[in-house]
Formats: C-alpha cells, structure tokens, sequence
C-alpha cells in the first residue's frame, strides 16, 4: 500500500491543522527561551556567556539530530517522531527548570531540547507536508506551516513573559512542559511515510546526501542558510538583554519577540505564495540583503521603543521566509522522497549558524560588555549569504542517484 493510500483516511485540512498547531507550540516555546536569560543567570549565577553556551548547544543538538530525524520520518513515519518528540521536549524542559547550575543547563536545556525540537518542531511537519500536497504547491504549505511557527512565537513571548512575572522562571517552565503534553494526540493525523514508485532504488542515507551534495545549487544553498540560523538565534536569544542593556523594560524585550513573530505570519505566507510564482533564489538573495541593511539601521540609530518595534516588524518579514523558499528549493531539486534527510542536512547548517550567533552573542558580551561586533558581523553575513544565493539554478537535479552503484 503506497502512503498516498495510508494518509488517505486523513483529510488533507486536518493534517495541516495539526501540523500547524504542533508547529506553532513547538516553535512558540522555544522561541521564548530568552525571557528567561536574566532571571535564570540570576538566580543560578551563572555568566552570560554560560547561559549563551546552553542556547548554543541547543541548536547545535538541533542541527546534528535533524537530518537523522528527517530520515526517520522518512522512512518509518512522521507520527512516531513527532510524538516521542513532543515527551522528550515535555521532559527536557521540566528538568531545566530543575537544573542548578550551567553544567546541567546545558544538558538539559542544551542537548536534551536539542534533540527534542529536531523530531517535534516545523521542519518535521514541513516533511508530512511535502508529501501530502502537490509540488506545485509545496512552497505554499512550507510556507504555511513556518507560518504557524511564527504565530506560535507571537503568542508565547507575551504569554512565557507573564507566566515569570505571575509565577517564577521554575513554575513557568513546567506550565510549558504540561501544554507540550497537549499535543499528543495531534501527532496521530500526521502519520505514513514519503510515497515511492516501483521503480524507486533505496539510496540509504548516505547515498542520497552524496548524491545531492555533488549538485552546485544544493551547496550553495545549504552554505548560505547558515547565516539565517547566526541572525534569528543571535536575535531570539540575545535581543531582551540588549533592549535592556539599552535602558528599556523587560515588556519590550518581549513584545519584540512577539512582533517578530506576528509580522512573520505575514512574511512566511508571503514567500510561501510568491515562491510558487518568482525565483526561489533571487528572493532568498534579496531577504538576505535586506536583513543586512535591517540590522545596519537599526545598530546606527538610537535605539528606543519605537526603533525596537519598527527593528522588529521589518526582521519579522524576512525572519523565517527563508525557510518555505529553502524547503521549496530541496524538494524541487531532489523530490519529496528524501525531503527530510535533505532538508535536515539544510538545516543543520542553519543550527551551526544558530549555535555561532547564540554563543558568539554572549562571548562578546562577557569580553567586551556590549553586543555590537555581533551585529556588525551580522551585517557582513547577510551580505555574504545574499551574494551566494545569485548563482543558485532554480531546477531538478537530473542525475541524483544517477551516479550511484545500484544494487544488483
């Protein structure tokens, strides 16, 4: 029986509902993590740069299980992943609430929700919507879900801020832990694996990134991703202590994770619905670009609530688009069948950027007690990424798999 038949039973709207709502919880909780750099560096006493090295290596953890998780879910299904996925995540972050010190902050915060978010978060859900919907529309639902994933952040900032203010880092991080829970059943509609026609010859995981790797397009894109992951973790972590540090309250640092978070509903649909009608490569070039002017003027003027939410309402177009253009891009160049295996190995490019700016953010901090030669980095990154994208071909690889030894 193909997966077409196995998810027949499931209407196609269900699987995008829960695939969103997973998604946007997910995403929303993490996202909210740098609420909690000043109340838990307080109380635990340790450095910034401490607290940086446990966000990093959280999206380091992230990065490496990613493809892994996608080639799970490849193979044997997207419902078990998501769902052990969602207990792993419910546990890590129950117990990094009860961490005392840095050492365990990073195993549990770290390493544990690491791995947690790479089989629970969008980039999963991406893959049971790759193969649930036509190609032509891909970019569409890509874009769709990341779209969810920003509601998510929008609604947990404020709501992450509240839970400390009312309750206390600890008990807020196990009211998160609980809704986690939640999702559980949700994990159910997003059950069966990528189709496969008779003719198709398992290339292993191995195989097929050996076979996408050789393909000029697929490098480029996958070196170029690496510096959306330096801005939004650098930003997500390390942006409510900078507003502070600039003189502004707690509330705004918050609200301006929310901001961003809302104004990427509207960037993510968009780049879902125009990456079906413009060149995937030249918006990827062109987002780019204007994360690095973004950020040049948002560093050289005074900083201030309404610069903050301005900052925020432009960062949060581009914040993840990228990511519906990206997707769109690998299963255009390779298909839907190793679409979790390939974007994983995307995405953790992604996650290696993420763990630079995170940890880099808080280095700097600690030596130099300012986060400027972050963002001015920032700036010639999102240069450098813009002008990788140009010479991307917006086309499908014809010889992947073609160049590997079939089995007798």
């Amino acid at each position: 029986m193909s997966a077409a038949s196995r998810s027949a039973a499931i209407p196609l709207l269900a699987i995008v509902i829960a695939g969103c709502l997973i998604a946007a919880v997910t995403n929303g909780i993490r996202t909210s993590f740098g609420l909690f750099t000043l109340p838990m560096a307080g109380d635990l006493g340790i450095s910034r740069e401490g607290w940086g090295m446990a966000m990093a290596i959280q999206n380091l953890a992230w990065g490496i299980a990613q493809p892994f998780a996608g080639a799970v879910a490849d193979r044997y299904g997207t419902a078990r992943v998501v769902a052990g996925g969602i207990l792993l995540y419910a546990a890590g972050v129950a117990l990094m609430a009860l961490s005392p010190d840095a050492g365990m902050l990073t195993l549990t915060a770290g390493i544990v929700v690491g791995v947690a978010i790479s089989v629970s978060s969008f980039s999963i859900v991406m893959a049971a919507f790759g193969r649930s919907v036509p190609a032509e529309k891909r970019s569409l639902y890509f874009g769709i879900a990341t779209a969810a994933s920003s509601f998510g952040q929008f609604l947990f900032a404020p709501l992450g801020q509240g839970f400390i203010t009312a309750y206390g880092w600890q008990q807020a991080l196990f009211l998160f832990a609980f809704i986690l829970l939640a999702l559980l059943p949700l994990s159910y509609a997003l059950r069966g694996t990528a189709a496969r026609s008779v003719a198709d010859v398992d290339l292993g995981f191995l195989g097929a990134l050996r076979s996408a790797w050789r393909f000029s397009s697929y490098r480029l894109l996958v070196i170029g991703f690496f510096v959306c992951g330096f801005h939004i973790a650098f930003i997500n972590v390390h942006m409510p202590a900078y507003l502070v540090q600039c003189g502004l309250s707690p509330e705004t640092g918050s609200w301006t994770i929310a901001v961003i978070g809302l104004f990427n509903i509207v960037g993510s649909l968009s780049a879902g619905y125009l990456g079906g009608r413009l060149p995937k490569q030249m918006m990827l070039a062109t987002i780019y670009f204007t994360r690095a002017v973004a950020i040049a003027l948002f560093v050289f003027l005074p900083v201030s609530e309404l610069t903050a939410y301005v900052f925020a309402a432009v960062i949060g177009l581009l914040w993840l688009s990228t990511v519906p253009l990206t997707a769109g891009l690998v299963s255009l160049f390779f298909g839907p069948r190793y679409m979790g295996l390939l974007y994983g190995i995307a995405f953790f490019s992604h996650q290696l950027g993420s763990f630079m700016g995170v940890w880099l953010g808080g280095f700097v901090f600690d030596q130099t007690g300012s986060y400027n030669l972050v963002w001015y980095l920032g700036i010639l990154l999102g240069l450098g990424s813009a002008a990788l994208h140009l010479p991307i071909r917006e086309r499908k690889d014809e010889g992947f798999g073609a160049a590997l030894p079939r089995p007798a």
